[in-house]
Formats: structure tokens, sequence, C-alpha cells
């Protein structure tokens, strides 16, 4: 079982921040278990990096593990329709980009690593398993 892990995990990583997600992270780098980011989560997370040194560290860290992205329109095709299902549900997805990681984590069948509401809801109306360790 392969876990991405989102952007939101990642930078309470990398600000040393003790949160459930991060510690989580943590544990399971030590343990080798299979973690995975996507393209769109590598570069949201380098993104928030202001000090050069500080990004090019983070970089060569996320580099190391494997990286999923949508392959093809139609993945995007279905994110777009996630977010409208979501929608015609009553649920409003904040960012454009949380259905695009979603839908990695399905195309892929992922489980993901979040600390972020918006997943917990996109699972409701989807396939999209949640990693709760």
């Amino acid at each position: 079982m392969e876990i991405l892990v989102d952007t939101s995990v990642w930078v309470d990583f990398f600000n040393g921040i003790n949160s459930p997600g991060a510690g989580c992270l943590h544990k399971m780098i030590e343990a080798e278990d299979p973690v995975c980011i996507s393209n769109v989560i590598l570069a949201e997370t380098l993104q928030g990096f202001k000090n050069n040194e500080e990004f090019e560290s983070a970089k060569i860290h996320l580099l190391h593990f494997p990286i999923y992205s949508l392959q093809s329109p139609e993945g995007y095709v279905r994110a777009a329709q996630l977010y409208r299902t979501c929608r015609k549900e009553g649920i409003t997805i904040r960012k454009t980009i949380d259905c695009l990681i979603a839908q990695t984590a399905l195309d892929h069948s992922l489980f993901l690593l979040h600390q972020d509401n918006d997943f917990d809801r996109i699972a409701t109306i989807s396939g999209l398993r949640i990693y709760r360790p």
C-alpha cells in the first residue's frame, strides 16, 4: 500500500511542527514505508520555501520519493468531474488543486495522508482512500 502524502503534511514536517500528520510521516520515513508524492504536491510544497538552501534541501529530499501524476487529459477531466460531483452533493472544495491530488490518488490506487478537511469531504462521495494510522 503506497501512501500519497499531501502538502498539508509536508509543510508541517519541514517546519518542524509536531502535528499528527507530520509525526506519522516521520515514523513512516524512519520505517521506510512506501511514501510517495505527486507532481502537484512537489510544486506546492517547494513554493513555500523562502530560503534557497532550505528549498534545495527539501527538493533533494522530496525527489527521493516516487512521484505520481495525472497521465492524460482524461485524468484532468475526471478531476473536474470529481469537483462537479462534490458540488452536486453540496460539498464545495476550496481549491482545484485538491481535486487534482485526490484524482491522482484515485487513478493510482494510493492512500492519502493529509491534514485538509476537503479530502475527507471528497472521500465521502468517491473512492478516495484516506490513510489513518
